[in-house]
Parts: structure tokens; sequence; C-alpha cells
């Protein structure tokens, strides 16, 4: 699901079934409606957007939203109308306030042309707010059928809102030193606040609870049904238990959307990309790695992964820059500006995993910007390409991941592994472990007597 279907279902959402709510005791007209909801999106993003950042009006802010939940509260059953149209447009103002404050609807398009991804995303909205505006009229049709159901439902969503409001609104009150900086208030206000996917959790879980409810009525006049033989009262009680059915099976479907989209995101969309699996290379006996060029020059990302001698896993990639002719592009898979989330390869396109820059895949193998850290003095000709260690040592430090495996303390010979070592030492290109510290400041000491070959020297 998109990433602008999620994140409006999560702003309109709560305030979707507050509008289904409102309606529930009053009599609406469609024209009116529309009019007053979308004049009360435009305004509500528009304010928005040019409210400055300001600590004090925030919190003002804050306050008048919580006192004016609790005061749709205590009105929502008055009958009349033109109250039921200020609450629409009070309520859709409110959420359309925060929608826009979301950074991330700057990317609805990269350009100013209209392209796929423009449309996507447009489509994506209006999916949104279709799907929302249902919610409203299926939670407005089940509680006018169920009013056992109204108040416990009105709280609820009420209560929803109010818990994150009260957590901004401490949170605010911390930051003008109006309230002590507690442990406990931090505690909650990071407990409540953040929590987006959750409005669209209950929301749907809600949504499924009143549908649930609905299930004896439509057993009722499934009964009723089966029981009228008269043709006209049959037809009757059959149109009355189709419609019911409808409005059972429709909100059911609305809920599992709400539910699937919040759930495909969090599972899939939002997950970034997975690196594909990284060949191991070894030093031959010349202390150089050599891979056939024959594997790398189909111009796909060749990712490889070498583990130096303090379990430091160095991922590089090879790539062919250019379709028609053999030029490799040999790199670590570590960005100066990202760090060492790597590089994907979707369709023809080289993308940094921690910022979404597409790479001109030409470019790849020279220094500066988003490119990946190019690797010196690396060799190849038509049948291979060679990596001297020293080139690679020159990338441990830009990677963070450490294999575990069986190291030999030198001065002892004691096995331990290197994660877990307390003492190391560089010395002659390499890295030692010791398992004790009296060990580490011998070999420091007179590193020449535990390496092999040294004394010869």
């Amino acid at each position: 699901m998109s990433y602008f279907f999620v994140t409006t279902l999560q702003a309109f959402l709560c305030i979707a079934l507050l509008c289904g709510v409102n309606w529930v005791r009053r009599a609406a007209t469609l024209r009116p409606l529309v009019w007053v909801s979308l004049l009360a999106l435009a305004l509500g993003g528009w304010l928005g957007r040019q409210l400055p950042a300001n600590q004090t009006l925030q919190l003002t802010l804050t306050g008048v939203e919580i006192a004016v939940l609790l005061l749709f509260l205590l009105t929502w059953r008055h009958p009349s109308s033109r109250l039921g149209y200020l609450w629409q447009g009070v309520l859709i103002f409110g959420a359309a306030r925060h929608w826009v404050q979301d950074p991330n609807l700057g990317a609805v398009t990269a350009t100013h042309v209209l392209n796929t991804d423009l449309l996507l995303n447009i489509t994506a909205l209006v999916g949104a707010f279709a799907l929302l505006a249902l919610t409203a009229v299926l939670c407005a049709m089940l509680l006018r059928r169920m009013p056992r159901a109204q108040w416990p439902t009105v709280i609820a969503v009420t209560v929803l809102l109010l818990v994150p409001l009260v957590g901004d609104l401490l949170l605010l009150l911390m930051k003008l030193q109006v309230l002590p900086l507690t442990k406990a208030l931090l505690s909650f206000v990071s407990r409540v606040t953040n929590n987006a996917p959750w409005f669209n959790w209950a929301g749907a879980a809600l949504l499924l609870v009143l549908a649930a409810c609905w299930l004896p009525e439509l057993q009722r006049r499934r009964k009723t049904m089966a029981q009228t033989r008269e043709p006209i009262p049959h037809r009757l009680a059959s149109a009355r238990y189709l419609g019911a059915r409808r409005l059972l099976l429709t909100a059911g479907c609305a809920a599992v959307l709400i539910a699937a989209g919040q759930l495909y995101w969090d599972q899939v969309a939002s997950q970034p990309p997975r690196l594909s699996e990284a060949k191991p290379v070894l030093l031959e006996k010349d202390g150089k790695v050599h891979i056939p060029i024959e594997q790398v020059r189909d111009g796909k990302l060749h990712r490889f992964v070498w583990v130096a001698d303090d379990g430091k896993a160095v991922r590089f990639f090879v790539i062919n820059r250019y379709p028609d002719k053999l030029r490799l592009g040999v790199v670590f898979d570590a960005c100066l500006l990202c760090g060492d989330q790597g590089y994907v390869m979707e369709g023809n396109q080289v993308i940094c995993v921690a910022c979404g820059v597409h790479i001109f895949i030409p470019s790849i193998g020279k220094a500066g910007g988003c490119n990946p850290v190019p690797i010196e003095d690396w060799q190849s000709d038509d049948k291979e390409l060679t990596l001297t260690k020293a080139s690679l040592e020159a990338g441990v430090n830009y990677f963070s991941t450490v294999i575990s495996m069986k190291v030999t303390d030198p001065v002892n010979g004691a096995t331990l592994t290197n994660d877990k070592a307390e003492y190391k030492f560089s010395y002659g290109g390499k890295t030692w472990f010791f398992a004790s510290e009296a060990n580490y400041n011998r070999f420091r000491d007179a590193p020449e007597q535990f390496v092999p070959g040294e004394k010869e020297e």
C-alpha cells in the first residue's frame, strides 16, 4: 500500500468515525455536507502550513483541540443539523491541520510534470478519502440501528484521540519548563505519542466490533424472512435481510481493507530493500582475491564479503558500468555520507538503501556525493579481477558488522573468540587477541618474541 494511502487513513480515520457519530441523531443533505468537508480540509491544510513552529502556540492549539473534543462529547446528541455541519467542519479542519504537517507529503511527486508517480500517489490519496467517507457512512448507519452502541463508540473514539493529545500537551509543558522533567512523565509521553499506526488498527477493530454487534439483528431478520409466508410481507422481510447483510459485509470489508493496508505497510512496503547475499571471498596464496571476469561482466550488481583478521566483515561490489564494453566499477558497499547500509539494484537502477538516492551507474567507482567508496589498487584483465589485501583493509573502518570466529592468544596459545576478547593489539598488519591483560602487556612490550618469523628477521 502507498505511504500516502496509509498515513491519510491514520490522520483521518478516527475523525471519520466521529463524523459518523455526529450524524447519528441529525439529518444531513449531501451537497452541503460535501462542501463543508472540502472547505474544512482546504482551510485546515492551509493553516497547518502557515502556522509557525512556536511551542507556546502549539500548546494553545493542543489545549483548544482537547477542549473541542470534550465539547463534542457533550453535544453530539443534540439534534440540530446546523450544529452537525459545524462539528463536521471543525473535526475535519483539525485533522487536516495535523495531516499537512507530515514533511513527507511533499514527496507526492518529485517533479512538476504529470508522471506515473504523481498519478499513483494522487490515486492513493483519493482512494484513502473515499474509504474514509465510506467508513463515516457505515459508522452512522450501524449506530442508528444500534442505539446501545452509540455511547460506547463515541467515548472510545474520543479517548483514542484524547490520549495522544494529552501526551503532546505534557511534552510541551515540560519543554516550556512548566512541568518538571520526570521519568514517569517521559515514559507516559513516549508511550502515547508517535503511535499513528494504532489509529488504523483501533479504527478497523472498532468497525469490526460494530459489524459483530450487528450480527444478532441480521440473524433476527433472516429468521423473520424464513417465517413469513405471505408474498408481499416476505418480499419486504427479504429486502430488510439483504440490506442488513450488505451493511455487515461492507463494514467488514472496509475494516479488513484498513487493517490490510496498515499490515502491508508495516511488514512490506515500509521495510528497506534487502541486500542480496554477499559471496564470501578469501585471499589466495599470493595475498590477493581473484574474481573471474565472466562472473561480473553482465551489468548486474555482484556483492562480495571479505572477513578481516579481526572479524570485521568488509562488503564490496563489482558492476560493469557499460552494456557494450567492459568498464568495471569496484567499490565498497558503503557510503561516506550514509554509512554501511549498502546499495541494491532494482531493474537497471542502483539505489542507496539509506537515503534512496539513485546512483548514476557510469559514475560508480568515482568518489563524491552518495557514490559508494571506491576501492584502490585493483587490477583486471580479460580473465580475472584481483584485489590486494591492503586495498580491502582500507575499508575496515567503513563497516560495523563483526563475524564471530575463533582466535588464538599468541602469548599462551589460549583459544577464544574475537568478539568476546577484551584485549587486542594491532601489529605487523594484523590484529592479535589476548585472554588476559598480562598477556596483552607482554605482547605489547615485545611483540617480536611472539609473532612467528619475527625473531629470525
